[in-house]
């Protein structure tokens, strides 16, 4: 065993302690689901920084941005930032005082059970691809740290079950308490190899002002209809995409109390923004330091661009503050959204169909992270070859289209009704999948489609005469 992958096998152990550890504050199926809403400050800036400081952001955004510069990467990591700010302005309080244990729950207690079930399912299959890329990174990482001793599909499903067992036993407070370890690694680490990169590279500015001049940073598309609508879809996608995810959810419904739920969303977005910018800086010092490296990665597989630099110009230490830095990214945002999905299938589908007790209620969401955990691994297996950056991309367009509009339009119209709400969902849904299908070379994305379709089924469907009941009791949040 070398150095490296000793120092690596030290640092599993001590998260999957770390999580394990955690699994004793695990009393009820709120503990499980969001800490017992009980989460300081800095832990839920720490859990939302990680939701997606993951995989895609130290692999695969450098290799888009080394190709496309900051035109092909504008949906993260501003929109991903600007989804944290908006939640934490405009959504944290009033939900947070709904005291709901899902995202789904939302949509039952202002519409239907029918609605709930509908956008439950829809959010948890958007996490099929975003786990599943999660688990490719760790593939990866077991299958360069072996040199290729480890298969990536044997590297998969090592990963897969070092990620289950902390998660399967300490939910969301493993996910807190690791999160913060992992972001701790994160930032240090990260930060250790920036430094260091920048100096084989002729100095930061000599990296920066390289890639001015290479046109990286231009970030304006084309004045033409079909970038400018390219350019809103791609935007649009993760900014508003995210927002009904449950990952989000229960990282601000964990804290505290409202306030600490708004300002760690909002202070979790800021730091997400700033420190993205790092694996893009060391992406473009590899091509300045080796060019014939990069070029040759673009056209085999630019995701193993800074692992391979790393490996093969740094000395041990920093390769271990990298590949630890790397595992802590990845496994923060998949122990995370491992979890998300298997709560919300549980509460809000299976839980009306199979009425549990709250002991019952923590066992049935157990054994669905484990068959979750399984599913994504085989959708990863199946997959081999798609980017990582392309798996995560795909996810938040079906909340997009199905799951946003109600989200929003009920929390701020009194109007807003069951009726409309169907019609969103089934409106931005058929339209989406339509044009996924059919589009061809159609100038408009289609997830704005399905957006804008959603948006005017709310409206239409609230405003004509209503045909469906909402569930008795159903209250516009304060």
């Amino acid at each position: 065993m070398t150095t490296l992958t000793a120092f690596v096998t030290l640092y599993l152990a001590v998260s999957i302690a770390i999580g394990l550890f955690a699994a004793r504050r695990v009393k009820t199926s709120g503990d499980y689901a969001v800490a017992g809403r009980s989460l300081p400050l800095y832990i839920v800036i720490a859990t939302v920084f990680a939701t997606w400081f993951g995989s895609e952001t130290v692999l695969g955004i450098p290799a888009k941005f080394v190709k496309d510069g900051l035109r092909g990467v504008i949906e993260d990591p501003f929109g991903a930032s600007m989804c944290l700010v908006l939640v934490g302005l405009f959504f944290a309080r009033k939900l947070y005082r709904m005291n709901l244990l899902t995202i789904g729950d939302y949509y039952r207690q202002r519409y239907s059970r029918t609605v709930e079930v509908m956008v439950s399912f829809c959010i948890v299959a958007s996490y099929l691809g975003w786990v599943s890329a999660q688990i490719t990174a760790l593939g990866l990482v077991f299958n360069v740290l072996s040199q290729g001793a480890v298969s990536m599909s044997v590297g998969m499903c090592i990963g897969a079950a070092i990620v289950l067992l902390y998660t399967l036993f300490g939910g969301m407070w493993s996910v807190a308490l690791t999160d913060f370890f992992q972001m701790t690694i994160i930032v240090v680490g990260l930060l250790y190899i920036a430094y260091l990169v920048s100096g084989m590279a002729g100095g930061a500015q000599q990296v920066v002002a390289h890639a001015a001049a290479a046109g990286k940073f231009q970030l304006a598309p084309a004045l033409t209809a079909r970038e400018l609508l390219a350019f809103a879809g791609a935007l649009v996608t993760m900014m508003f995409g995210s927002i009904p995810q449950q990952d989000v959810f229960q990282r601000v419904m964990s804290a505290r109390s409202e306030s600490v739920g708004a300002a760690g969303s909002i202070s979790g977005g800021a730091l997400y923004f700033l420190f993205a910018f790092v694996p893009m800086f060391l992406a473009y010092s590899a091509y300045v330091i080796d060019p014939k490296m990069v070029d040759a990665l673009i056209e085999s597989d630019a995701q193993m661009i800074l692992p391979t630099l790393i490996l093969n110009n740094t000395p041990v230490f920093a390769q271990v503050m990298f590949f630890g830095a790397l595992l802590s990214a990845i496994m923060s945002t998949a122990s995370g959204t491992l979890l998300a999905p298997s709560i919300t299938l549980t509460e809000n589908v299976l839980r009306e169909i199979f009425p549990m007790n709250d002991r019952q209620m923590l066992l049935a969401t157990r054994l669905v992270v484990v068959c979750f955990a399984v599913v994504v691994t085989i959708f990863a297996l199946v997959s081999q070859g798609t980017p990582i950056y392309d798996m995560v991309g795909n996810a938040y367009k079906v909340t997009l289209v199905t799951a946003f509009v109600p989200l929003v339009m009920g929390l701020y119209w009194k109007g807003a009704s069951n009726q409309g709400a169907l019609c969103a969902v089934i409106g931005g849904l058929a339209t989406w999948l339509l044009m996924e299908r059919f589009g061809g070379d159609s100038i408009w994305p289609p997830q704005l489609a399905g957006l804008l379709v959603s948006f005017a089924g709310m409206l239409l469907g609230s405003l004509l005469p209503q045909y469906t009941r909402a569930t008795a009791g159903a209250t516009v949040p304060r």
